[in-house]
């Protein structure tokens, strides 16, 4: 269907929202309200699109009335469509928290319009048809939450966003490389003409190399190793919403860019492509699990634990196979809602501390001054990340064995089930400390009161849901996705050029 409007209120409502945030900057309450209702209309226009997509395929709306290959065209096929409603499902509960978070850098004017930017850019990246426009989405995003980690209450969210946005000019210089190689050789930006020419043209000289320049940028805003170290630093320090969506949803633009390329637009190099992620997503395995085992804060240890949990879906991408494929993107979907509900919980805990810290030194022993909810939340979040059934990551974990079992590939399987036995040990550990243990001195004196659950609550809710009620339709649904992506000419004839 041409000219969906569902996909431009999708885009359309969080800008909107944004816009009317900051015209009512003289109350907090009001903007607060704003974002979360426009958060929520934004979220019923991709849900509706997800439906629509897959009822009637391809979905597309045509900026200015320009029709593909020419100008900006909105494009939702099944992955974009699911990755948008778990964009905007995730969102809602960043706003949601923010209405009864004490940080003072809640009640600045930017906030609360920021963090609206910051969907408009995830949206964007999720549903544009064109690298050009991925490229600003992307950026937008990226400028939207360094300015949100920079007006953090922590002394080093200044420092942490200064590092982050050096970093991740690299990543831009490697995505407008990677953009220019394709203008050059192709004279188009246009995804599906792009994919179009490459599976029924000659190969361009420069595909491969533009390939590898797109690949890096989209491992860069992952955090995937060589380019992980600005992470740790930018999640702990940014405020608690903000840094939940960070480990969550914001790291995902990266692996959509990377789905997007294996299995849209540069299928003939995808087998070297595949071979190389498979590599750094193990090291990222390894290196992620054993940092979070070893760390000193909690929403460090899950900001380390981020760089594994990207690593399991890289491994997913690297199989290759239609099961992999599979557990990859249940992975990444289910991956959103344990770590932001993970990472809120954590914020809720050190909410309580005189000068809000996740620190172990200071939160050790101070869940037994807490609501017992608070404590029952963080063990299941913890359960469902390592993949323990019920939860949602169990059908995570048992997606992508099932791949690696398809693929044959035994040895990177042990040390796929062996990371997810380090999992359960740094969040068992993590538990033990913080709500099992006598308190500290320094533990003794609390806040009468901390930050909300409802938020956090909902999530964890939502993870139970998908681990048994919703589990075989999460499977099918994603399956059917996998089925589209597989094959490149549906995505192509959706635009219109097939």
């Amino acid at each position: 269907m041409t000219d969906n409007a569902l996909l431009l209120g999708a885009l359309a409502t969080p800008l909107i929202g944004a816009i009317l945030a900051l015209v009512s900057a003289r109350s907090n309450q009001t903007q607060r309200a704003i974002g979360v209702a426009t958060g929520g209309i934004a979220w019923l226009f991709a849900a509706g699109l997800l439906a629509q997509v897959h009822e009637l395929g391809v979905q597309t709306y045509a900026l200015g009335g320009w029709q593909p290959p020419y100008g900006i065209v909105l494009v939702a096929d099944a992955l974009g469509a699911l990755f948008a409603f778990m964009v905007t499902t995730i969102m809602i509960a960043g706003l949601l928290y923010t209405y009864h978070c004490h940080d003072k850098c809640m009640t600045y004017p930017a906030f609360v319009p920021l963090f609206l930017l910051m969907e408009v850019g995830l949206v964007g990246a999720m549903l544009t048809g064109d690298l050009f426009t991925l490229f600003i989405s992307m950026e937008l995003m990226v400028l939207a939450s360094v300015s949100l980690t920079a007006i953090s209450d922590d002394q080093f969210g200044l420092e942490a966003a200064l590092k982050y946005i050096l970093i991740s000019s690299m990543g831009t210089l490697f995505l407008l490389l990677g953009i220019a190689a394709m203008y050059a050789t192709l004279g188009t930006l246009n995804m599906a003409q792009i994919a179009q020419t490459l599976l029924t043209g000659e190969r361009p000289f420069l595909a491969p190399a533009a390939a590898l320049m797109l690949l890096c940028a989209f491992l860069l805003k992952s955090a995937v190793f060589p380019f992980h170290f600005w992470q740790p630093d930018f999640h702990t320090t940014a405020p608690t919403p903000i840094s939940a969506m960070l480990s969550s949803i914001v790291v995902k633009v990266g692996v959509y860019g990377i789905f997007r390329l294996v299995t849209l637009l540069f299928i003939e190099e995808a087998f070297l492509l595949e071979r190389l992620l498979g590599v750094l997503g193990v090291i990222g395995i390894v290196f992620g699990s054993l940092g979070a085992l070893r760390t000193y804060n909690a929403k460090r240890m899950l900001a380390y634990s981020t760089f594994a949990q990207i690593g399991f879906i890289l491994v997913g991408i690297g199989w290759g196979n239609t099961l992999a494929l599979v557990g990859a993107i249940v992975y990444a979907f289910n991956h959103a809602f344990i770590k932001s509900a993970l990472l809120m919980l954590m914020g809720v805990v050190a909410s309580y501390t005189k000068i809000k810290t996740a620190d172990f030194a200071q939160v050790r022993g101070l869940g037994t001054k807490l609501p017992p909810l608070l404590g029952w939340l963080v063990l299941l979040g913890g359960l469902s990340l390592a993949g323990v059934p019920p939860l949602n990551g169990f059908i995570s974990k048992l997606a992508l064995i099932q791949g690696g079992v398809d693929n044959g590939d035994w040895a990177n399987l042990i040390i796929v089930v062996a990371a997810g036995i380090l999992t359960l040990m740094y969040m068992i550990r993590a538990w033990q400390q913080i709500f099992q243990q006598a308190p500290l001195p320094s533990t003794t004196e609390t806040k009468p009161v901390g930050d909300s659950m409802v938020a956090p609550f909902l999530l964890i809710t939502i993870c139970l849901l998908l681990g048994t009620v919703f589990a075989e339709p999460l499977v099918q649904l994603v399956s059917e996705t996998v089925r589209q992506m597989m094959n490149p000419q549906i995505y192509i004839a959706g635009v219109g050029l097939g």
